[in-house]
């Protein structure tokens, strides 16, 4: 799918959509939608279009993501156990097929400036050959988010460290960095960060990818289901060798408050 064709997709799933929630409910559901702590069911379709690349303009590149988030109570205490994966349709090296996929697990604590959450990530050598890491990773995962009458905003922060794997291939060891900020509007729209992740290469030593993205959403309903359609774009500042710099995002998030 390309830039033009997500977008083409967010306009026209606006259109079909049907009536909006009712607008103190859909501020209220839009936030909690771009709250990572929040205990709220939700199922992810992604797209993301890289039409421009450090070093190389003219190539191009496409990932699809499917990410789900299922909160549960285990001994009196809210957690969220979420899951990722993704499928490289494109890339400039005509390299395709799923990536690994990632886990974590998530337990939250209420306060009354609004949450924080404390858990463990893991990354799963999944993917196929030629995208896989083809490593085993597993490290502490931490964050937090506050509440405002605009919005939210927080932080949130996963660590892997390597635990193993295909000898010759290099040692995953990230530290992911995730600046949240979300702005409730009226009738179910909202702006914020997009999902960008600042991530930190400790074998490299270096900031291996450091966007700056803006998304805008819309929360409506289908039937009687809430869904919020997100569109972001992305540029990335890290210019060293060939990675991405600039990204379009296409969101469909099916909610299940």
């Amino acid at each position: 799918m390309t830039g033009r064709i997500a977008a083409f997709a967010f306009s026209t799933s606006l259109l079909l959509a049907g009536p909006a929630l009712a607008q103190s409910d859909a501020q209220d559901l839009s936030t909690a939608a771009s709250d990572p702590t929040a205990s709220l069911t939700a199922y992810l379709f992604q797209d993301f279009y890289t039409y421009g690349y450090h070093g190389r303009d003219d190539a191009e590149g496409n990932t699809l993501q499917f990410r789900m988030a299922l909160p549960y109570e285990l001994g009196g205490t809210s957690n969220i156990f979420r899951l990722t994966l993704g499928y490289l349709t494109d890339s400039p090296t005509g390299t395709s097929g799923f990536s690994d996929m990632t886990v974590f697990n998530l337990t939250t604590f209420d306060q009354p400036w609004g949450r924080f959450g404390l858990g463990a990530v893991a990354l799963l050598p999944t993917g196929a050959s030629g995208v896989s890491a083809d490593r085993w990773a597993l490290g502490p995962a931490a964050g937090f988010i506050a509440t405002a009458d605009w919005g939210i905003w927080g932080l949130f922060n996963q660590n892997l460290i390597d635990m193993g794997g295909t000898s010759g291939r290099n040692p995953v060891n990230l530290s992911v960095i995730q600046p949240i900020v979300n702005v409730a509007m009226q009738d179910g729209w909202s702006m914020g960060t997009s999902d960008m992740s600042v991530t930190y290469d400790w074998e490299r030593n270096d900031w291996v990818s450091l966007p700056l993205g803006l998304q805008v959403n819309k929360l409506v309903t289908l039937g009687a289901t809430p869904v919020q359609f997100g569109l972001s774009y992305e540029y990335n500042f890290y210019d060293a060798g060939n990675g991405p710099k600039d990204t379009i995002g296409f969101t469909m998030k099916i909610l299940v408050p």
